[in-house]
């Protein structure tokens, strides 16, 4: 599971709120909510969506638990560890406030929860957005004043303000056997292209300068709707992944996509992202997974790994910096040591900027639990630590040969020393690296793009100067 990063989570530290103007700073009688998000980029969108309802309704955001006359927590339960995490936390926001509405994944099981939390006032599943609000609604009666609730343009958000997710579908129509998305958020339900350009344009225009588009299946964008086309700018538009991404590219802020799946169609987006002219990045995050062809057969994916290199291959050519970056599972059920060890000559052979690892866990309701020949925890953390020290080895090479090139990076953070933290095109915030800046930034904020000379590499960090 991926965490929302400390300082996204108001459990852990301040919230980020766009509308920092009514955090903590309710009016007097102004009902005021709380939240904690827990998992994903998408379940983050959700919580967003569900806060900027809430705005619009005229309640208060409160960063912490005690100035919340009730706490929504947005729980994961892709895996049992973030179930354990979603349990932990609805366990403090009771201790902490008392008054608890639980809703995200771990919802859809709203057994499970009250088992553990009894005293919780409501329980809702995933996108399940108005029943959140009749629950806050019961605990907390709204009392709107039209004249001072203002919602800010682009909604609540819980990101800086400089980069915004966005999500273009739910849902998943794929039946990994690992995995339970699709019994918690159902098949895949993709948004009109114009709903989607709408909201990115809105972003934008309050000041977004990165948009990064999630969704479970964003290669499989538009298949339930037949690719159906829809007005835009006086022009007709798909909602097909390539037709939205050229759309998106000429909004004037960077677009990042995440968790595409290597279809022959992706090709097509290759040279818009090797187009300078279009704000497409050179970036593709891929969930290959494994390698060995028997261990994806177990898997049940979708895409066969057999011409995956030749793919990688192709996307180089037409566009030579691209960055990709991948998961991978280490230790599936019935995983041999010779098809890990070809998962390592798999890794050589595709040379992947960016590289994540999950020691395979069993996820109560997904049909890999019942596979044969489970490999055993000691196995599983070899091979883990096998696969991360190929991974870096490679990591460190592709920086190491970054230095002395100049690099387009944006600004995160300054802090109080006057250090920049930035990203390249090849950083996706909270999950790859950084590029630092620790002079001559005077000047700088966040949300700033500039032009950066590397002058130095670690394994997943940059340092550079600016230009002059």
């Amino acid at each position: 599971m991926t965490h929302n990063p400390p300082d996204l989570r108001p459990d852990l530290a301040r919230a980020r709120v766009t509308d920092v103007a009514n955090l903590n700073h309710a009016r007097p009688g102004q009902p005021t909510i709380g939240m904690v998000s827990l998992g994903c980029p998408k379940a983050l969108v959700d919580s967003e969506r569900i806060l900027t309802r809430l705005r619009a309704e005229g309640y208060a955001i409160s960063a912490d638990y005690h100035g919340a006359e009730a706490v929504i927590v947005n729980t994961c339960g892709f895996l049992d560890s973030a179930k354990a995490e979603s349990l932990d936390a609805i366990g403090e926001a009771l201790r902490e406030n008392g008054r608890v509405i639980v809703t995200g994944c771990l919802g859809a099981d709203p057994d499970y929860i009250r088992e553990h939390h009894p005293r919780i006032l409501a329980v809702t599943g995933p996108q399940q957005y108005e029943q959140v609000l009749d629950a806050v609604h019961l605990a907390v009666p709204p009392s709107p004043d039209p004249f001072i609730d203002l919602l800010p343009a682009r909604g609540v958000s819980l990101t800086p303000r400089h980069y915004s997710y966005l999500k273009i579908s739910e849902g998943c129509n794929h039946a990994c056997k690992f995995c339970i998305i699709p019994d918690m958020r159902g098949k895949l339900a993709s948004r009109p292209a114009h709903a989607v350009l709408r909201e990115a344009e809105k972003l934008v225009q309050a000041g977004v300068r990165e948009l990064l588009v999630i969704s479970q299946d964003t290669s499989a964008y538009g298949l339930d709707r037949r690719y159906d086309a829809h007005p835009w700018q006086e022009r007709e538009v798909r909602s097909h992944i390539t037709d939205l991404t050229r759309e998106l590219g000429q909004l004037g802020a960077w677009v990042r996509l995440h968790y595409v799946y290597p279809y022959p169609h992706v090709r097509d987006l290759i040279p818009l992202m090797a187009d300078p002219a279009n704000g497409v990045l050179p970036y593709l995050d891929i969930p290959f997974q494994h390698s060995h062809p028997d261990v994806l057969r177990r898997m049940a994916r979708p895409a066969a790994a057999s011409k995956t290199l030749d793919e990688i291959a192709a996307w180089r050519a037409q566009c030579p910096d691209i960055t990709l970056r991948s998961t991978f599972i280490v230790g599936y059920p019935g995983e041999t040591e010779a098809e890990f060890q070809h998962l390592l000559d798999w890794l050589d052979a595709a040379q992947l900027d960016r590289v994540g690892c999950f020691q395979y866990e069993n996820v109560a309701g997904a049909r890999s639990n019942a596979l044969p020949d489970h490999v055993a925890p000691e196995v599983k953390q070899d091979r883990y630590d096998r696969f991360m020290e190929r991974a870096q080895a490679i990591s460190a090479a592709k920086l190491a040969a970054k230095v002395g090139k100049v690099l387009e990076v944006i600004v995160d953070d300054i802090d109080e020393d006057g250090i920049a933290t930035c990203r390249t095109w090849a950083d996706a915030p909270e999950i790859d690296g950084n590029l630092f800046i620790d002079a001559d930034t005077e000047g700088l904020a966040v949300g700033d793009v500039l032009k950066v000379t590397v002058d130095e590499a670690g394994e997943y960090d940059l340092w550079g100067v600016r230009l002059p």
